[in-house]
């Protein structure tokens, strides 16, 4: 129904932004991700999904129109709704949920919040059937996935936002799975860059 929504960054909270269109403000929950990889003010494009039940409306939003493809994939698995789908995909990049799926790799979709034992089996085995070739071969060689980097490495200016940040005492599982995004999301930025924009999400 909404293929899209094109306006500016007017709210920013956790898990969510406002982008306003016109005189509108839609309220539009996003990935983190995407969450990252922009600020208030900032004019975006996010590929959308309208989900509507008899006691809500809601609009999920992604930078990029794969990583919609795959929530929308997700939704299709039994057990799965939206909050696990975007847990899944604020969690783990798309070419390692790939990864997971191609190698029956169930246990690091569980490490997605919400995600049980049983439900990231069930993820695995219907998507093996479903995942678009494309992430398959991108799997099965290791190329690089939606965080800018290959599956299991960073870039050199992420990798020294990671060491900077983990001497800081931030939470290395939690900075590794942000830093790609963002440095995919500004590939211009060197470390000290990337550190002030993880230091604003990670706050």
């Amino acid at each position: 129904m909404i293929a899209f929504v094109e306006g500016t960054v007017a709210v920013q909270d956790e898990g969510r932004l406002v982008v306003q269109v016109g005189g509108v403000g839609l309220e539009v929950w996003v990935p983190s991700g995407t969450h990252a990889s922009v600020r208030v003010g900032d004019s975006v494009r996010l590929h959308t999904h309208f989900a509507v039940r008899e006691d809500a409306m809601t609009l999920y939003g992604f930078h990029d129109a794969e990583l919609l493809q795959l929530f929308r994939l997700l939704l299709g698995v039994s057990g799965v709704g939206p909050k696990v789908a975007l847990a899944v995909v604020s969690h783990l990049p798309v070419g390692v949920i790939a990864q997971a799926v191609a190698n029956d790799d169930a246990p690091l979709l569980a490490s997605a919040p919400g995600v049980g034992k049983k439900t990231a089996e069930r993820i695995v085995l219907d998507l093996q059937s479903s995942l678009p070739e494309s992430l398959l071969a991108r799997a099965a060689a290791g190329a690089p996935d939606d965080g800018g980097a290959p599956a299991g490495g960073v870039t050199p200016a992420a990798q020294d936002a990671i060491d900077a940040l983990v001497a800081l005492g931030y939470k290395e599982a939690r900075v590794k799975t942000l830093l790609p995004t963002l440095a995919d999301a500004h590939p211009e930025d060197e470390a000290e860059a990337l550190i002030r924009r993880a230091l604003a999400e990670l706050k």
